[in-house]
């Protein structure tokens, strides 16, 4: 029984920190893409 806690315990640590990294891409992703937009309407004008 002890194990299967740890077992949960570290689990939910992993859940925990790939959502968050999940996140934090989706982040960058959409930083990259701002500044993809903005070169994009500069070059317009």
């Amino acid at each position: 029984m002890r194990k299967f806690v740890l077992l949960a315990i570290a689990a939910a640590s992993l859940a925990v920190t790939a959502c968050n990294t999940v996140s934090g891409a989706g982040k960058d992703v959409k930083s990259a893409g701002e500044a993809v937009t903005n070169t994009a309407e500069d070059a317009k004008r």
